[in-house]
Order: C-alpha cells, then sequence, then structure tokens
C-alpha cells in the first residue's frame, strides 16, 4: 500500500489528501504504482523471524566476516570448519549451507531438461532468485542479524 511522503500514514487509493497530515497526494504513473507494489511484497517476503537477541553481542561482532563467507557459494565451508565455536557463524553457516544445497539441486535439475526458451528463462530466474537471497543473507550478518532467509531460513542442517 503506498503512504505519504511526508508523514509515512497510508494512503487509499485515489485520496488526493493525506488523511493523516492533509499533504497533497501526487498522483503516481502505473508503473510506480507497481513498483511500489512489488517493493511491498518484497518486504512481505523477508518479514522472517528475527533470533538476533538470542546470540551473544561479541560473538557478532568477532564473527560477522565468517556470517558474510556463509552466503558466498561453497567458501561456506570456512566458516564451518575455522568458526565452529561461533553460534552466530553456525546460523548463517546453516542458512547459507542450505541455500547452496538448494540451488546446486536446482540448477543440476534445470540442466538436464531440454534447452528451450521456457527452460532458459527459468534458469535466469532461478538465479536471480538465489541472488537476491544471497544478498539478503549478506545484509543480515553484515548488520549483525540473526534473521531467517525467505524460503529456505526455517530448514536446519547445523547445529548452532
Amino acid at each position: 500500500m503506498a503512504t505519504c511522503k511526508k508523514c509515512g500514514a497510508e494512503l487509499k487509493p485515489d485520496e488526493k489528501f493525506c488523511s493523516s497530515c492533509g499533504e497533497p497526494i501526487e498522483a503516481q504513473s502505473d508503473f510506480s504504482k507497481k513498483f511500489d507494489e512489488t517493493v511491498d511484497k518484497a518486504k512481505e517476503l523477508n518479514d522472517t523471524e528475527d533470533t538476533t537477541a538470542e546470540f551473544d553481542p561479541e560473538d557478532i561482532s568477532k564473527n560477522k566476516v565468517y556470517a558474510v563467507l556463509a552466503y558466498l557459494s561453497w567458501l561456506i565451508l570456512i566458516p564451518i570448519f575455522v568458526a565452529k565455536d561461533s553460534k552466530f557463524a553456525r546460523y548463517h553457516a546453516n542458512q547459507g549451507l542450505v541455500l547452496a544445497i538448494c540451488s546446486t539441486l536446482g540448477f543440476i535439475l534445470l540442466g538436464i531438461l531440454p534447452n528451450i526458451w521456457i527452460i532458459r528463462l527459468i534458469t535466469s530466474l532461478f538465479e536471480i532468485a538465489v541472488w537476491i537471497i544471497d544478498v539478503i543473507g549478506i545484509v543480515n550478518a553484515v548488520n549483525g542479524k540473526a534473521k531467517e532467509l525467505p524460503i529456505v531460513g526455517k530448514f536446519r542442517i547445523l547445529n548452532y
């Protein structure tokens, strides 16, 4: 849903003025409306459980680099073996491992299917989705957050 640029209140469709602060509402183009809807859907997708409070702040600050490595494909092996005593690094290593396994299996499956345009399109969309989820994980790790990834965050392979 659209929000007022001045006060942040939610706007009703076709409102000319913000019902909260009275600010005039600029007419949005169809593209702008679709973009806002897409951003809202992305925020909903990333509205996952945040368990940062369960982690030691010192552990988080010392092991952010290992947590980031967990999302860089199979570099995930570094935090798994080097930071095995860090609950924060292992949390992110678990998420990175689940994502790496899912993406590898997905690419194998898509690789054995016939090479037709629709399969190539699906493969491209799959790659973009994996990349976006990786970026979300990296941003969470850099910010010291223990927040589940969309789609794959609920699965557990490693103990932490």
